[in-house]
Order: structure tokens, then C-alpha cells, then sequence
């Protein structure tokens, strides 16, 4: 009877343990995640990108030229002459922050491809591997200028279209053409002699 009731005994006890222990365990777990310290967290600073943005847009435009700036600064994507040939070169290219460049034939603005390469921050200083959209805009324009050949080769290339719409870079042509037909007669307007020396050299666009 004694054997009986001590085995009894045990396998309550057996039983009772297999239920207990683990609440025992996870309220010492919660416990000690309580009193855990807490690791300082830098607050979020919404102004830094803005601030990021604002540093990255002086060096972009202490790197192109004026040009280039003017052209960024106003319609908010570079032109980049293909070749490194200026205005005599047959195609051109369209930098826009965080989408692929663009390249088109320069005379009937023909789309070409659409070039995806990308440029992240690995340190991720605002919680992101995104460039400010100017140091992005850099970058792609160091790359294009500085070796051509090499960023065609490691770019995804593909048909317009595929990330860009067209028609927005079509309407983007347009405004770069107008836009170049403004700051044209500018120049035109400011020079010596009311531009006789530009007269004689070209044809301001637009003039008969």
C-alpha cells in the first residue's frame, strides 16, 4: 500500500513538473527581459535626408558644369552627349535620379535603351543603401563620363519602357529642347552688340 501511494506521488509530481516548469521558466525569461538595459536609440531625425540632399546638390554642382547644374537644377535630370563629343555626337544620354539612364538619338530623339545601374550606400548612414537622388545623379554621371564603354558593359540594358515611361521622356526632350532655346536667346540677348558675333556664327534656334 506505502509502495503504492509513493508511486502514486511521484508520477503527480512528474506530472505537475512538466506543467509548472515551463511557466517557471518563461516568467523568469520575461523577467529578465524587463530588467534587460535598453540600448540608446538615436531618434529619428526627419530634416537629415533633407539636409543629406542639400550637401549632396553643392557637390554635384561643383563637379559639372555650369551647364549641366543649370540643367539639373531646372528640369531635374542631366544630358550627357554620348562618346565624349559634345553637341556633335549622334546620340545622348538622360541622367535621372534613382531610375536607368536613357540613351536616345540625338537628332530625331529616337529612345535607344534604358540602362539600369545602381550606386548604394553599403553604409546606410539614414537607414537606407539609397544615395541622396543628387549624389545618385553623380555618381551615374561620373561613371558615363568617365568610362562610357565600361558602364554599358555592367549595366542592365533593356527596351524603353521597362522602367521609364516613354511618353515622360519624350515630354522631357521636349523641355530639354525649350529649354535650350531659352537659355540660347539669354545668350543671345546679353552679348556684345546685341549678339552680332553670335549671329554670324550660328543661327539662334527659333530665329528665321
Amino acid at each position: 500500500m506505502l509502495l503504492a501511494t509513493i508511486a502514486t506521488a511521484i508520477v503527480i509530481v512528474a506530472l505537475l513538473a512538466e506543467v509548472i516548469v515551463p511557466k517557471v521558466a518563461e516568467a523568469v525569461q520575461r523577467h529578465r527581459a524587463r530588467r534587460a538595459k535598453v540600448p540608446n536609440v538615436v531618434p529619428y531625425d526627419p530634416g537629415r535626408e533633407r539636409r543629406a540632399e542639400q550637401r549632396a546638390r553643392e557637390l554635384l554642382r561643383s563637379c559639372v558644369n555650369d551647364e549641366e547644374w543649370a540643367m539639373y537644377r531646372d528640369l531635374g535630370f542631366i544630358r550627357v552627349w554620348g562618346g565624349g563629343h559634345g553637341g556633335d555626337a549622334p546620340y545622348a544620354y538622360l541622367i535621372y535620379p534613382h531610375k536607368p539612364i536613357v540613351g536616345y538619338l540625338a537628332q530625331t530623339c529616337e529612345l535607344l535603351n534604358e540602362y539600369c545601374v545602381e550606386f548604394p550606400d553599403e553604409s546606410r548612414p539614414y537607414g537606407s543603401a539609397r544615395l541622396p537622388e543628387s549624389d545618385d545623379v553623380l555618381a551615374k554621371w561620373m561613371a558615363l563620363t568617365g568610362d562610357e564603354e565600361r558602364l554599358l558593359e555592367t549595366a542592365n540594358m533593356h527596351m524603353p519602357g521597362r522602367q521609364v515611361d516613354p511618353r515622360a521622356v519624350r515630354r522631357d526632350l521636349w523641355r530639354l529642347h525649350e529649354w535650350e532655346r531659352r537659355h540660347a536667346r539669354r545668350r543671345y540677348a546679353s552679348a556684345p552688340d546685341g549678339g552680332t558675333d553670335l549671329r554670324s556664327q550660328a543661327q539662334l534656334p527659333g530665329a528665321d
